[in-house]
């Protein structure tokens, strides 16, 4: 009898029962529309559950059935909203065409059909199942109107994306593909006191961008601690919600931008690309590649991406006396060159340290915002005294005391 419990198939369940598991098993293979449904491990579980109960593999059966039920309490235990979780995120052909064009027939009708079979999927439970022991505990299913549900994201696509852009709002760039930051930088712009009249052109430039409208690029150039970085984060966090996404971009990956806007361009979300901290020396390659991008390639700009950079050099050029006094005959067209790049941004916003009465204020509110009760006299003195020992004022140093006043680190 050694080996044969595995290897020898057996009845689950009865006629009636064995023809239900073979129609989900074939259906839930056969996905074409949402294909990718089948990479879940979950659903992937599932469906191998569903083979070995067709097959009479009893033991095989109930262990990929653990793992599945494992798979859905790592979530919420409900299979009918991971499911549906799952379908929201899918990133098939009906999804990223329906922003630009009417789907036709065929892909209708394949669409409506699996909608339907997931709809039936989703209200699976344990005790559908044949062969099931009593000891095993069933999952959590929930009344979800998921065809319903689906064609409205469908409608709203624009807004609330599909695949990776459905669930996350910041990327990176990694090897030439975009990569997810799960978790972004939770800056928020009512965290950013003292800039409103800066963040006021930058706020109405993304939002000409998300109405469709033409938006500039922008470049952010200003002294360091003044919040040009967290003013891009802050934006994206409050326009998520309308279909921002942003896509980080180091200045040694300018060359990757070509591609990366062609991907974008296909999306009908809106896309900040954002780079920070730029610069450059004067023989750098990266500079031809931006130059490119923000102006005068062949291919243009898609008018769903917006690029935004940060620099604390208004020129972007590290530029020293030597290249001043080189042996170029047209140097001042050399220069000019060099400090066109800047002029590529339509829309340039300076970012200047506060004086005392600035500093003063993001204090304050900061402190009203973090609940740090000081008398204003107290607290401007601290926050004076801090700032000299900190090396001069700035946004990021006000911050600083702020959050060193309420932890208890700076005592009266």
């Amino acid at each position: 009898m050694d080996g044969t419990l595995e290897n020898t198939p057996r009845p689950v369940g009865d006629a009636a029962e064995m023809a239900q598991m073979l129609d989900l098993c074939r259906r839930l293979d056969t996905l074409v529309i949402f294909r990718d449904l089948l990479q879940d491990e979950a659903i992937r579980e599932l469906s191998s559950a569903l083979r070995d109960c067709v097959r009479g593999r009893q033991e095989r059966f109930l262990r990929r059935l653990a793992a599945f039920e494992a798979r859905i309490f790592e979530a919420d235990g409900d299979w009918s909203r991971y499911l549906f979780r799952r379908i929201s995120e899918s990133e098939n052909v009906c999804i990223r065409k329906c922003g630009n064009a009417p789907l036709n027939a065929a892909l209708l009708g394949a669409l409506e059909k699996e909608l339907d079979f997931l709809q039936c999927l989703s209200a699976l439970k344990l005790d559908d199942l044949p062969g099931v022991p009593h000891f095993m505990t069933g999952w959590l299913t929930s009344p979800v109107d998921i065809p319903g549900a689906y064609r409205e994201r469908m409608r709203n696509v624009g807004t609330v994306g599909y695949g990776l852009f459905a669930r996350y709002k910041v990327f990176t760039v990694s090897e030439g593909e975009l990569s997810p930051v799960k978790h972004p930088d939770p800056q928020t712009l009512g965290e950013l006191p003292g800039y409103e009249r800066e963040r006021e052109q930058i706020i109405s430039n993304t939002e000409a961008l998300l109405n469709g409208q033409p938006a500039n690029n922008v470049l952010l150039y200003g002294d360091a601690g003044t919040g040009k970085s967290s003013t891009v984060k802050a934006i994206v966090n409050e326009y998520a919600g309308r279909g921002l996404r942003l896509v980080e971009v180091k200045k040694n990956q300018l060359y990757e931008l070509p591609a990366l806007m062609d991907t974008l361009s296909e999306n009908p979300l809106k896309f900040l690309i954002f780079i920070d901290d730029l610069s450059f020396t004067v023989n750098d390659d990266n500079f031809a590649a931006l130059k490119a991008i923000l102006e005068g390639s062949v291919g243009g700009r898609a008018d769903n991406v917006a690029v935004y950079a940060t620099s604390n050099r208004r020129h972007l050029i590290k530029e020293t006396f030597s290249d001043r006094e080189g042996d170029d005959i047209h140097a001042s067209d050399t220069r000019q060159e060099l400090m066109s790049l800047s002029a590529r941004f339509g829309l340039t916003v300076t970012f200047g340290s506060p004086d005392r009465e600035r500093y003063l204020y993001i204090v304050r509110k900061l402190a009203e915002r973090y609940g740090v009760s000081l008398g204003e006299t107290e607290l401007s003195v601290r926050a004076e005294a801090f700032a000299i020992r900190a090396g001069g004022r700035s946004a990021r140093v006000a911050k600083q005391f702020v959050e060193l006043c309420r932890a208890g680190v700076l005592h009266s």
